[in-house]
């Protein structure tokens, strides 16, 4: 996207040719904010790792923040920031998604046939088990007094399974952080190397045909560890790749027993805030033990099939009326609406249960003026709807996606629309509706949206879900959506998730256009010379710096005593101000843009203080 920038072509940018009619899209103006250190959400490393660079939009035109997307970028509030990947603790890759190729998988395709169920009130809130939906339930079972213990006792069972599922894979991934908090702490206080960078803790849940009893304290074997191994490794090819010995892996064991010794030591609260696992090192293992339960095959407990029931069923009118009554309860009404991006209480009271209750944020900290600065104010300059296949009805802008059920809001999915994409931005929901994944659903609600406004706007093709970042668990459902593509960071080329996801497998940071081959050799990316031609600009080298024809810097925005002016200043400032102060500035100006462009590699020229790409006002 580097290329020289002619003054007639200040206003124009690769996605500008979708305006129609000549109209304006405003224009861009943003202040660099250089680099910034911040702590890491998602690793939660205790140090400042998370590296970024920052900019402060005044303003943006959806056209310029479009291609800001499509090299890494992305916004907070009216802050963009793009990830130094080769600096940061978690490398976060752009994603996104063709909609019109999505193919669901079975699990999403459950989540839209449970919330369909749950609208047509065939499935309880406080019980989210639709009977019907079973292939081992009948749908002509009596569900009468007589039959009332065997109907309960199998939805019971059933909702056992699906919230034991839901509550195994909790306790996996917490027993995973607590781990990960084990091994910093050992770093800080010296029972592990410091400077070397450990693998993350991965626990997984035993299976049943691998359970061990064991006799001592009828504890069973539940879950288990091996980052003691992984961590053993790690530091004896650091002490072998080491010229001169290392005082701190000379003076520690490093075997995988004695670090499994030493991390159980640093997690012995665990069993009383982890449903009463104990913990213990075995052998080099971390293992967790919960207390032996009941043998499925020895419960006394039976649950009558739907052809035992239906023969023991003494008043078939009342079955075959109660069973109509189930499957017609109440009705709900899903609505869903789009609303421009702007403050409202009840949205705010819904995001502030949502912050206390799923992320266990302090209430002092859920502030209105905190919401408003993340999911409230965007730069973005709104484009209204030009009756054309060039706009979508609704415009181009930032918006608010609101679910209602019964006048009652649920969630509020935060997004940007743009040219060639809906961007995913955030989303909020109301704790008490979480058995519907409302995450999930919410996204494959802005995937069929895509598709339904093709046809209004043709350019719209993409759904994007934010950054992906592999080396967070947390993080890698988005690759779930398929088939999705990641972008490079240093060529700003698409390439296939599947095709990624073994790369960053073996480390964080890989630039994956260089990686992007067939077996026989043959690139899977869209052949890059060493010379690319842009859209609206002249031949430019792939990684070349932006120029200035003619060094016209006449659109430039400069921060000049607390004002913004262009560099085409009148007669009258020019004869009060020192012209070669301004002179220099501006020489320092286009060696900064020629410095950073590598950076940002778009056509948003900007100078230590303030930058803009304007759009000419025809």
């Amino acid at each position: 996207m580097a290329g020289k920038m002619r003054r007639s072509e200040a206003g124009s940018s690769s996605g500008s040719s979708s305006s129609g009619s000549g109209s304006s899209r405003g224009e861009t103006v943003v202040v660099d904010c250089g680099r910034c250190k911040s702590s890491c959400g998602y690793c939660k490393s205790p140090g400042r790792t998370s590296i970024s660079h920052g900019l402060w939009a005044h303003s943006i035109t959806v056209d310029d923040y479009q291609d800001l997307l499509d090299q890494g970028w992305r916004r907070s509030g009216c802050f963009l920031y793009k990830p130094e990947m080769e600096r940061t603790c978690c490398p976060s890759y752009t994603i996104r998604l063709r909609a019109s190729d999505f193919v669901p998988s079975k699990e999403q395709q459950r989540v839209s046939r449970r919330v369909q169920r749950f609208l047509d009130g065939m499935l309880d809130v406080k019980n989210p088990v639709e009977a019907t939906d079973d292939p081992t339930i009948s749908i002509n079972t009596c569900t009468c007094a007589c039959h009332e213990a065997s109907s309960s006792g199998m939805k019971d069972s059933l909702s056992d399974q699906s919230e034991e599922k839901r509550s195994s894979e909790q306790i996996v991934s917490y027993l995973s952080e607590q781990l990960d908090k084990a091994v910093n702490k050992c770093t800080e206080h010296g029972g592990l190397p410091s400077g070397i960078k450990l693998p993350k803790a991965s626990v997984k849940k035993v299976s049943q045909g691998k359970r061990k009893l064991l006799v001592e304290g009828g504890k069973d074997l539940l879950y288990s560890s091996n980052i003691a191994f992984q961590i053993a490794a790690t530091l004896n090819r650091a002490k072998s790749a080491n010229k001169e010995p290392s005082p701190n892996l000379e003076n520690n064991a490093i075997t995988a027993k004695a670090i499994a010794e030493t991390l159980v030591a640093s997690v012995d609260q665990l069993a009383q805030s982890s449903s009463s696992l104990a913990v213990r090192a075995c052998n080099g293992h971390i293992n967790f033990y919960g207390a032996a339960t009941q043998s499925p095959t020895e419960s006394s407990e039976t649950l009558s099939g739907p052809e035992e029931s239906a023969r023991g069923c003494k008043r078939k009118s009342c079955c075959s009326r109660k069973n109509s009554e189930h499957l017609l309860g109440k009705r709900r009404r899903l609505e869903v609406r789009l609303k421009r991006s702007s403050f409202d209480p009840e949205e705010f009271d819904l995001y502030r249960r949502y912050q206390i209750n799923v992320h266990n944020d302090a209430p002092d900290h859920v502030t209105e003026s905190s919401y408003r600065r993340f999911l409230v104010d965007s730069p973005l300059v709104f484009v209204p709807p030009s009756g054309d296949s060039l706009v979508p009805p609704c415009g181009f802008g930032s918006f608010h996606q609101q679910y209602v059920i019964d006048g009652h809001l649920i969630a509020v999915g935060v997004i940007d629309i743009l040219p060639k994409c809906l961007s995913s931005k955030y989303l909020f929901w109301d704790p008490d509706y979480a058995f519907l994944s409302v995450g999930k659903y919410s996204a494959l609600q802005e995937i069929n949206w895509v598709k339904e406004n093709q046809v209004h706007c043709p350019s719209l093709q993409h759904y994007y879900l934010g950054y992906y970042i592999h080396s967070c668990s947390k993080m890698r459902y988005k690759a779930a959506y398929r088939p999705s593509e990641l972008l490079c960071p240093l060529r700003y080329q698409w390439v296939p998730i599947d095709v990624a996801s073994p790369l960053l497998d073996k480390k964080p940071y890989v630039v994956l256009s260089d990686f992007a081959l067939l077996q026989n050799g043959e690139s899977l990316l869209p052949h890059v010379p060493e010379k690319i031609t842009d859209e609206s600009g002249p031949e430019t080298s792939g990684h070349g710096s932006v120029e200035i024809e003619n060094g016209d810097v006449s659109e430039i925005l400069i921060g000049l005593k607390g004002a913004r002016v262009r560099y085409q200043v009148s007669p009258r400032l020019v004869s009060s101000i020192d012209i070669s102060g301004i002179l220099l500035f501006v020489r320092i100006a286009i060696l900064y843009i020629n410095i950073s462009c590598r950076m940002m590699n778009c056509r948003v020229t900007h100078s230590p203080l303030i930058a803009t790409h304007h759009k000419s006002r025809k």
